[in-house]
């Protein structure tokens, strides 16, 4: 038997199935000529697609962000009310949880709001207790405009904005992309929005040739990755502890890929994950009962995986798989993974 296999597998099943209601039934040893492997998963060959988000479609993305600010923890405000001092509240800092203890009111949820919300909250409940009270509320520290800048760049990590962030303004506040030598070459990123959605952006493009366009507006949270042009990459996205990008190493299998990504959280529905390979004119989706894998040892679909291969793993409330690329087919541009999204391109395969 494989030890390594047999161990990954263990590791799974104890740390995983308490949550999550699993209910391993115990197999006969394979014998010498059956051995568990891991199953490839074979696709005709493809040519290697051009994973760059349009300016077109960037410009699209950022005029969907707010214009307005939204509070979250971690900011410092000023609540005055005007000619009753008794009420002010000064320098209050907005709790782990996204909420402030205002006097005589109590507590009050400001994380997603903006400032005119939250005031329009205030004022009405005072109104009740004062007459036509007027309040003002000021922001002095603002902690939730933030972007996390991993990968090859000087200084790693979290990057606040003054104002509206951008993808220049984040890659200059974590001191600009660092010299590895001609070998290296740092000629695209990764905007990781949420648990599903991944836009790449042609830093070549942006920052050698001047195209203003690919500037991306940075949302709040969003994950700014930026690999060498060597590293091959999988995603993980869906119901896991950590979805994202991860470096592809050799014989990795959907299994193990899961289990670096955190492992898959309680609202997974394990019966459906998703194996999605792009390709030209199309790509190719395979879904994978993981409960089945892990019940009943059943390793024939812990597929080995590729460059750019996608696991999406299913929360438990959705009924259907569906999934949007912009311009899906034939190119790999922007992966949004919805329940609400275009409802049948016949790209699912059946599981086998």
């Amino acid at each position: 038997m494989n030890k390594k296999l047999v161990s990954l597998l263990l590791i799974l099943l104890f740390s995983c199935a308490a949550c999550t209601g699993l209910t391993p039934e115990p197999t006969p040893e394979p014998d010498a000529e059956h051995p568990l492997n891991t199953a490839p998963f074979v696709t005709k060959p493809i040519k290697k697609m051009h994973p760059f988000a349009s300016g077109e479609l960037i410009k699209k993305l950022s005029e969907n962000k707010s214009k307005s600010y939204m509070m979250g923890p971690g900011d410092v405000l000023s609540i005055k009310v005007w000619r009753r001092p008794e009420l002010n509240n000064e320098f209050m800092v907005v709790s782990p949880d996204g909420t402030i203890s205002v006097s005589r009111i109590g507590i009050i949820s400001v994380k997603g709001r903006t400032v005119q919300e939250v005031t329009d909250e205030i004022t009405e409940k005072f109104s009740r207790l004062y007459e036509r009270p007027e309040i003002n509320i000021t922001l002095s520290e603002f902690h939730n405009n933030k972007a996390f800048v991993l990968g090859r760049v000087v200084k790693p990590g979290v990057v606040n904005f003054p104002g509206d962030g951008t993808l220049l303004e984040a890659l200059a506040l974590a001191g600009g992309l660092p010299y590895h030598g001609k070998e290296t070459f740092l000629t695209k990123c990764a905007i990781i929005r949420g648990n599903d959605m991944v836009i790449w952006i042609d830093l070549t493009e942006l920052l050698q040739n001047g195209n203003m366009a690919l500037n991306a507006a940075i949302y709040n949270n969003d994950v700014i990755f930026i690999p060498a042009s060597e590293e091959a990459l999988i995603y993980v996205m869906g119901e896991v502890v950590k979805p994202g990008a991860l470096p592809l190493r050799q014989g990795v299998s959907l299994v193990q890929a899961i289990m670096m990504a955190g492992g898959f959280t309680k609202h997974a529905k394990l019966t459906e994950v998703y194996l999605i390979r792009p390709g030209q004119p199309q790509g190719v989706v395979r879904q994978v009962d993981l409960r089945n894998m892990l019940d009943h040892a059943q390793f024939a679909q812990n597929f080995a995986l590729q460059d750019e291969d996608i696991i999406y793993i299913s929360p438990k409330s959705l009924h259907r798989f569906n999934y949007i690329m912009e311009e899906l087919l034939p190119a790999f541009r922007v992966l949004f993974l919805t329940t609400s999204a275009f409802k049948d391109y016949g790209v699912i395969a059946p599981a086998q």
